[in-house]
């Protein structure tokens, strides 16, 4: 609480006049409804519940803005309108994310037992840092150049952590990034190497945060953006744009079922988030969909949450090669579970040998190089469809967040050469590969 505390003073002496994050009208509680001039603040004064972006979203003519949308760029910016952030965002120095594929997993389908042309993955992996975590970055970047930040900040499992470095390098901010000490090796390549600072602290992800959360409220903080923290309102609005994406990539129709990977949760909850909004503005037919959460099994608080019936969601320690997913006490755990449930979703977890199983099946058969929590997410798929709860026969939407090279040790021992021969046509014969 103390900590919610400060941040919510700090917001009130922050320059907030002459702000310019598009249709963004204020703040808003999830819990009370209070609202709040927009600003860098992430917690309700009155409750201490959370606060999201709250709009003045564009009214008239769906059609016409459909065709608006389409007519802008082949990235987020295209969905400027529904988003906080300037009208000429495109136009500033960013490194530009969204817009990935979303593939038609016709042989995933088939060894899944999933009816052809209803199973899809939406391959995020092709984002600038390979993972999603450049839509949410890309976000609280506008809010801290409005704000007028000259540090941007986080606590990060790996993913994120490259993705402010970059993103910080692109637009000319300082960054100084924290990490749990024991992250992946490619992971802590990749945030260094864009030049900010990289700090990696005694213990895991929950530790981290608790510190970036103090830093905050001391002088050593002052002018510092921590995306996913006095940001988090506007960073996780980003998420929003994986639900536009698909929806339009669809054509401008409402999946039946989606699987999420849940670390924090955000991202599950502003899935629904943009799904809704969709629906308000008449971009897509009304429909119900169900959304289903994915949690590994060495920390799955909402999964446990969510079978034993409870709104509660209990911290766990974690203990998973999933680093990227490893949050043992997620903040958007209990809107996870109302979601799930009103959706007629579900939340599930995995081992980690499934995790491992579920990463080579998509990349063998869909040429798909998931990162762990991408097989997180196909493992549940996976385990959802023989349990009966994801229906094979609707179109069905298969999050991968990251790509594979970050997380290079969990398949490493089992992906090795097939042989190794002299450089000899006898040799390759002898060997028993050659085509029958």
């Amino acid at each position: 609480m103390a900590a919610q505390t400060i941040a919510t003073e700090t917001a009130a002496t922050a320059p907030t006049d002459s702000v310019d994050l598009g249709p963004a009208s204020g703040l808003s509680c999830r819990e009370c409804g209070a609202t709040v001039p927009l600003g860098p603040v992430f917690a309700c004064a009155e409750c201490f519940g959370p606060l999201e972006v709250a709009y003045d979203l564009p009214a008239g003519d769906p059609e016409a803005l459909r065709k608006q949308i389409e007519a802008g760029p082949a990235n987020i910016w295209r969905y400027a309108p529904l988003l906080p952030v300037p009208a000429d965002v495109a136009e500033k120095p960013n490194l530009n994310p969204g817009w990935t594929k979303l593939v038609k997993a016709d042989n995933l389908a088939r060894e899944l037992g999933v009816a052809e042309g209803k199973l899809f993955v939406k391959d995020d992996s092709g984002n600038p840092t390979h993972s999603f975590k450049d839509r949410v970055v890309a976000q609280a970047i506008e809010a801290a150049r409005a704000f007028g930040f000259t540090t941007l900040s986080c606590s990060s499992t790996g993913n994120l952590a490259g993705a402010v470095g970059a993103a910080a390098a692109r637009a000319g901010f300082r960054s100084c990034v924290f990490i749990p000490h024991d992250l992946e090796q490619g992971k802590v390549v990749m945030a260094g190497v864009y030049g900010g600072d990289l700090v990696a602290i005694e213990g895991n992800y929950d530790d981290v945060n608790r510190f970036c959360s103090e830093l905050i409220g001391d002088p050593l903080g002052e002018g510092w953006g921590f995306v996913n923290v006095n940001l988090r309102p506007y960073y996780g609005e980003g998420s929003k744009t994986l639900a536009y994406e698909i929806c339009e990539q669809l054509g401008w129709r409402l999946p039946d079922q989606l699987v999420i990977p849940i670390a924090s949760g955000s991202q599950f909850t502003k899935i629904d988030k943009g799904l809704k909004e969709l629906i308000a503005l008449g971009l897509v037919e009304d429909k119900p969909y169900k959304l289903f959460g994915a949690q590994a099994e060495g920390c799955s608080p909402v999964s446990v949450a969510y079978k034993g019936g409870t709104d509660v969601v209990r911290p766990q320690k974690p203990n998973t090669i999933a680093k990227s997913l490893a949050i043992g006490n997620p903040a958007d755990g209990p809107y996870v579970l109302d979601i799930a449930r009103r959706t007629g979703g579900a939340v599930e977890d995995v081992t980690d040998e499934q995790v491992v199983d579920a990463i080579k099946l998509l990349a063998q058969t869909e040429g798909i190089f998931a990162e762990t929590a991408g097989g997180v997410t196909l493992g549940v798929t996976k385990k959802l469809i023989e349990a009966g709860l994801i229906d094979p026969s609707l179109t069905t939407v298969v999050l991968n967040t990251g790509d594979g090279l970050k997380t290079l040790d969990a398949v490493a021992d089992s992906s090795q050469a097939t042989a190794t021969i002299r450089p000899s046509l006898d040799a390759f014969r002898d060997a028993g590969l050659a085509a029958h």
